[in-house]
């Protein structure tokens, strides 16, 4: 079967991880309780350190993982393919925990918090990255508009609009980490290259 068609492990069961663990959040009645300590609560007392990887698969309402999930499985499969289960898999968790770290930087240096961060969206663009990076001219459909766009050009747009609306402090949206996800995933591509492990 044509690759198009299939979905790679990694890509798949974070997917149904991420369903499930929203499922969960949504209907069971113990949804608040998950959502209290496995969100990334900077700055409060619910804190603990394994935050940092448990935010990742909690999501906010059914829009916000719509989307990150229809990117992963959209972006994340021919990442997987290309740089093989295990490279795929930590990059994109170097993203999200990243990510995260830039947003609590930042929160800190502009006196944002306590804060709290959910969602899949700083690994997610992690992936956006490294597609960009390594399918530089590859044409993405914009959804609004609909116009055809080189990789590379949606990639660098998207980022400053991102830094942009992160130092304007615009919408409940964390743009920093979004922002954290591309830079750590631009480094850890580019380290990999340099040691060799991947060509791009």
């Amino acid at each position: 079967m044509n690759r198009y068609f299939q979905t790679p492990p990694v890509v798949k069961n974070l997917i149904i991880i991420n369903v499930l663990v929203y499922m969960a959040t949504a209907l069971l009645p113990v949804g608040n309780q998950i959502m209290e300590y496995c969100a990334l609560s900077l700055g409060t007392p619910f804190f603990h350190t394994y935050q940092f990887i448990t935010y990742m698969f909690l999501h906010a309402n059914f829009e916000h993982i719509f989307f990150n999930m229809f990117a992963l499985w959209m972006f994340g499969r021919t990442l997987e393919y290309e740089l093989g289960s295990q490279r795929f898999l930590t990059f994109y968790m170097v993203c999200g925990i990243g990510a995260a770290l830039i947003q609590y930087l930042t929160a800190l240096a502009f006196g944002e918090l306590p804060l709290l961060l959910v969602g899949a969206s700083g690994a997610v663009m992690g992936l956006l990255l490294a597609f960009g990076v390594m399918h530089p001219n590859a044409v993405i459909m914009l959804l609004i508009p609909p116009i055809p766009m080189k990789a590379k050009w949606f990639v660098i747009i998207y980022a400053v609009i991102e830094l942009f609306l992160g130092w304007r402090g615009v919408g409940n949206v964390a743009h920093f980490a979004h922002v954290g996800g591309m830079l750590w995933g631009f480094l850890l591509l580019h380290w990999w290259k340099r040691r060799g492990t991947i060509r791009f």
